[in-house]
């Protein structure tokens, strides 16, 4: 029987369960609706649907590695409550996540959820609790030389991955590398910097914050020849705040992080460039 978008539609409306969800109950039980039902219940799915939009603040960080640790993937999995969070069958869950991240390679948020969904909703089923998958990301070693910084806060949280580009693969295991990488990582989950470094920056944010210091000069009476250079050092230090290569270091604010970074270059006799980070944090915001 072929299935129509009006017959998920009506599904859907029955028993608040997601399309893709209600499509594939109707193709099981060859259209016909009650079945569909009691199919969807049978799955957990109408009840998981019930809880979909409670909050889901709590839950889990984490990473995963491939054997030859050339590819890491991180992956966040939120739920309701953090009684929930800290079950032993919240934390398989959230580490198969990270798991099917780094193994099937999702390119969004519906490919992942289309791996691992059926497993989210039989847990929702077994514990009650509202489960969703928040973000993701995955990166893979383009050479020997390059180092993943990784880190999770202690409470799993916030999960950080910091990508550093030796000049020789010798330094990727250098004790000093390391610890610049794993330091780093920890700097980015305490600090939240919004870009790489002051090209990366988004300009639309530079913009704005210039406007805002441009116009606070101006009503606070300000000579308009300096206007200009009032707006210029607002902008330095928002760039000193927010860009990553720019920050006074967590652990010696005397030091900004490219000052650290020379510094652990030169001990490993390399050079090293940061060329990326990725971090997730579980928030509503997320």
């Amino acid at each position: 029987m072929a299935i129509t978008a009006q017959m998920v539609k009506e599904l859907r409306e029955k028993t608040g369960a997601g399309m893709m969800d209600c499509k594939k109950a109707l193709v099981e039980v060859d259209g016909d609706m009650e079945k569909a039902v009691d199919w969807l219940r049978q799955k957990g799915m109408a009840k998981a649907a019930k809880k979909s939009g409670r909050a889901t603040s709590e839950g889990l960080v984490t990473v995963a590695t491939s054997a030859d640790g050339k590819d890491i993937a991180m992956a966040s999995l939120r739920c309701e409550t953090d009684f929930v969070a800290r079950g032993e069958q919240f934390q398989a869950l959230a580490a198969h996540v990270a798991k099917a991240v780094l193994e099937k390679a999702p390119t969004d948020a519906e490919a992942l959820n289309a791996a691992v969904g059926d497993e989210i909703t039989q847990l929702i089923a077994s514990v009650g609790e509202n489960m969703q998958l928040g973000n993701f990301a995955r990166h893979s070693k383009t050479n020997d030389a390059e180092v993943v910084g990784q880190y999770i806060h202690a409470n799993g949280k916030i999960g950080v991955m910091v990508f550093l580009q030796c000049g020789k693969a010798a330094s990727a295991s250098n004790a000093a590398v390391l610890d610049l990488a794993k330091n780093l990582a920890m700097q980015v989950a305490a600090t939240n910097p919004m870009a790489l470094d002051a090209s990366s920056l988004d300009q639309a944010a530079v913009a704005r914050e210039r406007e805002v210091y441009r116009q606070k000069a101006i009503e606070e009476g300000k000579p308009a020849q300096i206007v200009d250079k009032i707006a210029d050092g607002a902008v330095k230090k928002f760039q000193k705040e927010v860009c990553l290569m720019e920050q006074p270091y967590i652990r010696d604010d005397k030091k900004s992080i490219l000052d650290v970074v020379r510094e652990a270059a030169k001990a490993a006799g390399d050079e090293i460039t940061v060329t990326g980070f990725e971090r997730i944090q579980l928030l509503a915001a997320e």
